[in-house]
């Protein structure tokens, strides 16, 4: 079989984990496409791709030729804004005979705008913190104490710690609002922000204490297989550093009532808060998230489950070993 890593960017880690998933089923390639050459993914990859942007009209068509060509059969996508292109051409790719692993339009909408993951999670009943894109209703609930600093300002749409602030006061406030927005107006956001620039900025409640992760994955029918646990150790530019995998009973529960109210395809990234009495969610990322390593070093080989479920094979929950604490590392690397 030979896979597809869609906007690979420099998630080489990713690539070496299909390899070696690769050649337990037999061999193949892993072909990896990015809009730009010079990534450590790329470089990674048994041979890779530069495609046009997400946003070109040609992007989806590249795709589809590169597939045609190198016999791709599975593809995977490594970026957010990258879901929905791929989901709204999902079978067109299926009358090809390829399979991409991506969620439904609908899930993909859930996941990438923030606002309506805050609107998902309070529909199912899942904590979750309170969140505004209403700049003027924030100033109405500061004011009649319905609300208190710190608050995180950060943009509705996007992904890592692209533009998240927070704010200790209302003159923080004010500038981190701006800012923001004055970021998304100059970025690739603007061109994926579905709604008005004024709504194109959330304000949420901090909620003090422990951060956790989950991944959660779901086979090709969207039903629950498993989830890995993860309490972070620590954190940088909004990305997992570190983390140790745990067992926790009701984040256990919290990950299957997600995979059943979700109904995504494949990993699940959310990102948990635990203020010592209750676990809020504060996102969910349809895609395999910065704390991926975590959970495969501790033996959730999610990429050899893809390739058993694309294969038709029969899959069996791999053992996780609770306790394997990782952090990751920058390693600089020569290239030809």
């Amino acid at each position: 079989m030979n896979i597809l890593l869609s906007c690979v960017g420099r998630r080489s880690y990713m690539v070496e984990y299909f390899k070696e998933a690769l050649k337990a089923h037999g061999g193949g390639k892993v072909v990896g496409t990015n809009s730009e050459a010079e990534t450590t993914g790329m470089y990674a990859c048994d041979l890779s791709y530069v495609v046009p942007p997400i946003t070109d009209e040609n992007y989806i068509d590249s795709l589809i030729e590169i597939s045609l060509k190198e016999n791709i059969k599975m593809i995977v996508s490594l970026f957010d804004i990258d879901l929905p292109y791929l989901s709204k051409a999902k079978k067109r790719f299926e009358e090809h005979g390829i399979t991409v692993i991506v969620s439904s339009e609908e899930v993909i909408d859930i996941a990438n705008d923030k606002y309506k993951t805050f609107n998902f999670l309070k529909e199912q009943n899942i904590l979750t913190p309170m969140t505004y894109c209403n700049y003027a209703q924030v100033i109405s609930d500061l004011e009649n104490n319905q609300l208190s600093f710190p608050l995180f300002v950060k943009p509705r749409w996007g992904m890592g710690s692209i533009g998240v602030y927070k704010a200790e006061d209302l003159n923080e406030l004010k500038f981190y609002f701006y800012n923001v927005q004055k970021q998304i107006k100059n970025s690739y956001l603007s061109k994926l922000t579905a709604a008005s620039l004024d709504e194109s900025v959330l304000i949420q409640e901090f909620i003090p204490g422990k951060e956790f992760g989950l991944d959660i994955f779901n086979d090709l029918n969207a039903k629950f297989f498993m989830s890995v646990e993860k309490e972070k150790l620590a954190m940088r530019s909004g990305e997992t550093d570190g983390a140790i995998v745990i067992k926790e009973e009701k984040l256990s529960e919290l990950s299957q009532q997600i995979s059943k109210t979700v109904q995504h395809i494949g990993n699940l990234d959310v990102d948990v808060l635990f203020n010592g009495k209750n676990y809020y969610v504060l996102e969910l990322n349809a895609r395999f998230g910065g704390g991926f390593p975590f959970s495969y070093l501790a033996g959730a080989n999610f990429p050899q489950l893809l390739i058993e479920m694309v294969n038709g094979s029969k899959s069996q929950i791999p053992t996780i070993k609770i306790g394997t604490k990782s952090l990751k590392s920058i390693v600089p690397i020569t290239i030809n």
